[in-house]
């Protein structure tokens, strides 16, 4: 009788110990779930041309049933010219990834653990909603700039060139066509702070003409009379790079996603041409 009591005892002290130590294992296995199921924010610096077509890339990357963990991510976007974003990332700005509209600013940024990816091609077009461009060639083009009819005020949009790659692409086409100190000695050239706000000017009928993106057509579906795709040949190539500014697993991810074969199309589709 007295061993059967022991024995009773020793079951309890048994007992009493497991579940002394199971409230510790369930708040460390909790623990790690929450953990696991934090959500991440991705942090995206973009050039203002991409703001068409980034957010169905986005989209299609968070619908990826490839992709891991999607439903703890958020991915922020912030667009502006590729200048003042650069400005942004030397002053601090918590940015992950950086996407340029040239590859100047990418490559100010490279270090050892980071460099410089191409991930798309743009392209320079001329816009108008007031005057009719479906006759026009780059070369009468030029003549119309030139011609009597276009009046001292008469305006065209440009995004700064100190700022935004595709404002600096088409001051180097007017340059080349020898026609861009008579604009801006006439005071025609309307300077927008990036390509977004140049293709407002345009689109609201602010400006004449003015020089955009192609995917910024694309986008709006704009009438073949309303727009000129410029000669690629006749400026500067707008060779667009991309550079991780924080190495995190989310981040690599998504610019490897974004030169897979399916962000390309993505880009193929907004009016950007294929990179080498």
């Amino acid at each position: 009788m007295v061993k059967s009591f022991a024995a009773v005892c020793a079951s309890i002290g048994t007992l009493l110990v497991l579940n002394a130590c199971t409230p510790d294992n369930s708040t460390n296995t909790e623990s790690a779930a929450a953990t696991s199921a934090e959500h991440q924010t991705l942090r995206i610096a973009a050039a203002a041309n991409l703001s068409d077509v980034l957010p169905h890339i986005i989209d299609s990357y968070q619908t990826d049933s490839n992709i891991l963990n999607q439903d703890n991510l958020d991915i922020e976007v912030t667009y502006a010219s590729s200048g003042k974003l650069y400005a942004q990332i030397k002053a601090g700005a918590p940015y992950d990834i950086f996407l340029s509209a040239n590859q100047e600013f990418p490559a100010k940024l490279a270090d050892e653990t980071a460099l410089p990816f191409t991930y798309t091609r743009g392209q320079l077009a001329l816009y108008s909603v007031t005057k009719p461009l479906n006759d026009f060639t780059p070369a009468s083009l030029i003549d119309a700039f030139t011609s009597a009819s276009f009046k001292d005020d008469s305006k065209v949009s440009i995004a700064n060139p100190e700022l935004a790659p595709y404002g600096a692409s088409a001051k180097a086409y007017l340059q080349s066509q020898k026609i861009y100190d008579k604009l801006h000695a006439q005071k025609s050239l309307i300077q927008a702070e990036n390509i977004g706000q140049a293709f407002q000017y345009a689109h609201t009928g602010s400006v004449d003409y003015g020089f955009v993106a192609q995917s910024q057509l694309v986008a709006i579906k704009a009438k073949p009379e309303q727009f000129i795709t410029l000669p690629k040949a006749s400026y500067p190539a707008i060779l667009q790079d991309g550079i991780v500014i924080n190495n995190t697993v989310p981040a690599a991810a998504f610019t490897k996603y974004l030169r897979s074969d399916a962000g390309q199309q993505h880009f193929a589709q907004a009016g950007y041409l294929p990179i080498q």
